[in-house]
């Protein structure tokens, strides 16, 4: 008899408010609000364009694009999808592609649970 195990990441995103917090602080509620939604667009944006590049096995491209999320992402706040980015950059650069599967999906699974995450701060 055969079991199948279903495993479940049931993990909040790390989060540093610290740098929201600076941002609210240095630009005020309407103008900080824009510049995260914008960095948040710009980190969607970019996760699409690792799913396309991992399609083309664009290693070296890979590895600039998540380090830029990793830039994007620290300067928010989101310090779990930082690590998992710099991750995916150190696949790429392996031209590993088992480890790039495994950690690019870790990658897309911090952010959208960091993005429920970041909205619930600012709402508190």
């Amino acid at each position: 008899m055969n079991t199948v195990t279903v495993l479940e990441c049931i993990r909040n995103p790390v989060i540093d408010p610290g740098p929201l917090s600076q941002i609210y602080r240095d630009l005020g509620e309407r103008a900080a609000e824009e510049t995260i939604c914008q960095a948040l667009e710009d980190l969607a944006i970019r996760l699409n364009r690792l799913q396309d590049l991992r399609s083309i096995a664009g290693f070296a491209d890979l590895a600039r694009q998540s380090d830029r999320m990793a830039v994007i992402a620290l300067g928010i706040g989101l310090t779990e999808v930082v690590t998992a980015a710099r991750h995916v950059a150190d696949c790429a650069r392996q031209t590993d592609s088992v480890a790039l599967e495994a950690t690019l999906s870790r990658l897309e699974r911090g952010f959208d649970l960091a993005i429920s995450q970041i909205w619930d701060i600012r709402t508190v």
